[in-house]
């Protein structure tokens, strides 16, 4: 099988791991690492195009020598450089250098003298006081370690998205109540509304004398703290969420929430157009001959090298410096540009409200049209409906909207696709289904080949109008299906199929680079809730961030588009 992008860039990223810790060639090191992030970044498969013989020496910062080393990388599974390394460090040292407080020398520090390669090794040194003799790192440092491989085991995995919304928003709320804030912003991987984020990084604007870190004491959320000082301090909240809180003055605001927002590739970037401009960037400003030129809001800090300011979801250093360069940012589309929703539930299956109150609930949003959607009867531990009960479900809708003016109920159901590629509902109820919303539930472990064959015949079936959740993965739960990203969107496009952007947390499928693969194709995209009630509804908003992060605009997508245009144009 082969490797994926993010296969490859693991190679990279643990090479240049490696090579740090030996002290080797700075220069050497950050080329494997930005290798590493172009690689991952990448929308089409890197494999298949080195396996067709492509030049990639076109890739953004990727040389001959690194080409030459993914083609080998590709045709034999292995990297011979980072065989050589690992001769002499051990692979298992890199995860040592994700612990704070241990930078490359200070891990083969503990190597070399303690024999230590494993966090579980550096742990039982540290319960056995070994660490503390060592020169440079004494109890204090052997204490801290010890306290934070105990907090990296109670929370090894990142946190959802959603649920790092909800831990941060009573904490927002606590800091806005303090007299003399001004402003509290969350920066990081969680303003760049990145699926799961590590940390939340807290930045505080406020009057010199706000008592901003005894508010963060009083904060009824907080399991522990581990550093605190005037400006800054680290807590964890109870379930072991990590909160980075800094106090930041109003004249380096903007130069700050730049900085914290990331992401690092992106920094790195910027402050190398600011050093070619002959200034200095960071995160208290912009700075000419030592004197401040500009900080106080992001805009200036884009202003000063002249760029427009760019939106945090495309900060990854993917391209968007260049189109704001050439002022061709993509327009990104808004929560508020979408006329409909095409995938909710009802108590007819899964739901929690009943047809009626998921319709008044879109209604209230602005929506013009809902498609309920409920299973179909493969899926029967959501109670799918078997062909009686689909065709009363569709009488009811019909009446819906023949009594309840104000939205259009469509008429649609959560099609099973089964495990040959059939649908799991006569040709006859589809043909009075306005929207047909085909997904795969089960046999998801079938090889690559039955299971594209799988989705393709599906999608050959001329009412097919939707693909949902195309990949199947449930974040940190559930690997995706095994098929060829790249080919199932070909397919797509060559029948008339919309791909869904299913904005539930813990699906959120499409990626980002698979939202913006499928704008470069030329796929027609749907975004929706997949909600199983009425509170649900507002979940699209993920979608939305997930769509952003995609480069996605409001004309790439067709629920962006009226009721009779959007029916029109799914037409296949």
């Amino acid at each position: 099988m082969a490797l994926s992008n993010t296969e490859i860039a693991s190679f990279f990223e643990k090479l240049a791991d490696l090579l740090e810790i030996q002290d080797a060639n700075p220069f050497r090191i950050r080329a494997y690492r930005n290798a590493a992030r172009v690689i991952a970044g990448y929308p089409h498969s890197v494999a298949d195009q080195a396996a067709a013989g492509a030049d990639l020496n076109e890739l953004p910062g990727i040389g001959s020598a690194i080409a030459e080393k993914i083609h080998t990388l590709v045709d034999t599974g292995r990297l011979p450089a980072l065989d050589e390394a690992a001769k002499t460090t051990p692979s298992t040292l890199t995860e040592l250098m994700e612990l704070p407080g241990l930078g490359p020398k200070r891990v083969k520090q503990l190597y070399q003298e303690l024999g230590i390669k494993s966090t579980a090794e550096l742990a039982q040194a540290a319960r056995e006081d070994r660490l503390a003799s060592l020169e440079g790192f004494g109890a204090k440092l052997q204490a801290q370690l010890l306290e934070t491989l105990r907090q990296r085991a109670d929370r090894q995995r990142r946190t959802r998205l959603d649920v790092a919304e909800d831990r941060a928003r009573p904490l927002l709320k606590h800091f806005a109540a303090v007299r003399g804030v001004r402003q509290v912003i969350v920066a990081g991987s969680y303003r760049r509304r990145q699926e799961t984020v590590g940390d939340l990084d807290i930045l505080v604007n406020c009057r010199r004398d706000t008592p901003v870190m005894e508010a963060l004491r009083a904060f009824p959320g907080i399991e522990s703290v581990a550093s605190q000082g005037e400006t800054r301090a680290t807590v964890f909240l109870s379930g072991g969420l990590q909160v980075d809180v800094r106090v930041i003055a109003e004249s380096a605001f903007g130069a700050a929430l730049h900085y914290f927002t990331g992401s690092k590739a992106h920094n790195v970037a910027i402050r190398r157009m600011a050093v070619a401009a002959c200034l200095k960037l960071n995160e208290y400003g912009v700075f000419r001959d030592g004197q401040q030129v500009a900080g106080r809001t992001e805009e200036e800090i884009f202003a000063a090298i002249d760029l427009p300011w760019i939106p945090p979801e495309l900060r990854e250093n993917t391209g968007e410096i260049e189109a704001a360069r050439h002022t061709c940012l993509p327009q990104l589309i808004r929560v508020e540009d979408l006329r409909g929703d095409l995938h909710s539930h009802t108590v007819a299956t899964d739901g929690h409200a009943t047809l009626a109150a998921m319709a008044e609930a879109a209604r209230t949003r602005g929506y013009q049209y809902l498609a309920i959607t409920d299973h179909s009867q493969q899926v029967r531990v959501a109670g799918g409906l078997d062909p009686e009960r689909l065709s009363r479900h569709i009488d009811a809708i019909k009446r819906y909207n023949e009594t309840e003016p104000g939205i259009r109920v469509l008429a649609s159901c959560e099609v099973d696709i089964l495990e040959d590629g059939r649908l799991d509902v006569p040709n006859a109820l589809l043909q009075r289904l306005d929207v047909v919303v085909a997904a795969v539930h089960s046999q998801l472990r079938l090889p690559r080949r039955r299971q594209m064959d799988r989705l393709r015949r599906a999608m050959d079936h001329p009412r097919v109008h939707i693909l949902a959740h195309p990949t199947g993965r449930l974040i940190g739960e559930r690997d995706p299906i095994d098929i060829d990203l790249e080919q199932l969107l070909i397919a797509a496009r060559e029948r008339g199929v919309c791909m869904e952007i299913n904005a539930q947390p813990a699906r959120l499928d499409l990626k980002d680079n698979h939202c913006r693969l499928a704008k470069e194709m030329g796929v027609r995209l749907v975004i929706s809730s997949d909600a199983h009630s009425t509170t649900d509804l507002a979940k699209i908003r993920f979608g939305i961030d997930q769509a952003r992060r995609g480069w996605i605009e409001p004309q790439d997508v067709l629920n962006t588009r009226p009721l009779s245009q959007f029916l029109q144009a799914l037409q296949r």
